[in-house]
């Protein structure tokens, strides 16, 4: 059941603290979690945990594609591994050993990628990813998420610890902008549908959500009654969500935080052409790598805010 919280507050609790409260949590309860870090202790938050639980906490130091070895081993000795690191570093620097050592061989590991895209900041575009999603979409047998806030981050993460196989969950490591109440739940593989409208459908992800739903009311000022769509999960993709919006509305913006090639947009783009060929434009990076900058700068320097999804609406709208 989907409850939306009131618009632009921010989340009371950092994204960072929701994985270490989980992972804390799932290690008291013997549900045979073990977590994995990448040298990012403090990053993450999981300092204190490791502290308290020497044992279900392993610092591998920063060595990603061991990592994921690592925890390709503990799943066939029967252990529930989550796995965290950059989003750029679970991506590029450890590629094969996803596609090897986790998705070929069918392993239970759960990865959580943090940092995702201009949230990097300071990082700069070293650590600024903005083709991962597109990378791991690839391969066969993974489900790739994007989560929007803490309530959709905690939820996610009790459903993950009880399913089995490749997931791939992108997030921020700080505050996130409050989309849901809690006692919200969701379901992997199906779009949350925010706003309704009949003009045009914004179908975001991550800190796009946000963006999208500001567009709308800006759009809903200037008479344009415009659909929001969460659209957390890139793979599945929810095929049919799309096609009946697109069939609706007749006009589609992606908004991602995410190169707009292989990404929501593409991802989009592919079932548009299938099944419904409509107006699209995509809301996203295009083509470029990182810097260093704030998050409000590095969003207006790569077209990542609420006006340049007006932009893009009032361009299929004209």
């Amino acid at each position: 059941m989907i409850k939306l919280a009131p618009m632009g507050e921010q989340d009371s609790i950092e994204m960072r603290k929701v994985y270490s409260g989980f992972v804390r949590e799932q290690i008291k309860q013997n549900s045979g979690i073990i977590a994995l870090e990448a040298d990012l202790m403090s990053s993450m938050s999981m300092d204190t945990v490791q502290a308290e639980f020497p044992q279900d906490v392993i610092n591998c130091g920063i060595m990603e594609a061991n990592v994921i070895g690592t925890a390709a081993g503990l799943s066939l000795a029967g252990r529930k591994p989550f796995v965290h690191t950059f989003t750029a570093f679970a991506s590029r620097r450890c590629f094969d050993q996803l596609f090897m050592a986790l998705d070929y061989q069918r392993n239970n590991v759960k990865v959580i990628a943090s940092d995702a895209g201009v949230t990097a900041c300071h990082n700069g575009g070293t650590h600024m990813s903005f083709e991962d999603m597109g990378i791991v979409r690839g391969l066969a047998h993974a489900v790739v998420l994007e989560v929007t806030d803490s309530v959709m981050f905690n939820d996610i993460l009790h459903q993950l610890i009880g399913l089995d196989g490749f997931y791939w969950v992108r997030t921020i490591r700080k505050q996130a902008r409050r989309i849901y109440e809690p006692g919200t739940t969701f379901t992997i593989g199906k779009g949350n549908v925010l706003r309704e409208g009949r003009d045009i459908t914004l179908i975001a992800n991550g800190i796009m959500v946000a963006e999208a739903l500001d567009a709308a009311t800006i759009l809903a000022h200037q008479g344009v009654d415009a659909a929001v769509i969460d659209m957390f999960t890139l793979k599945p993709i929810d095929r049919m969500l799309v096609k009946n919006y697109a069939e609706k509305t007749g006009r589609v913006v992606t908004c991602e935080n995410h190169n707009i090639h292989n990404g929501l947009g593409s991802a989009v783009a592919e079932v548009l052409s299938e099944t419904c060929p409509v107006s699209l434009r995509r809301v996203g990076v295009k083509d470029q790598y990182g810097q260093v900058g704030t998050q409000d700068y590095l969003q207006r320097t790569y077209g990542l805010t609420c006006a340049d999804i007006v932009a893009a609406a009032r361009e299929l709208l004209e």
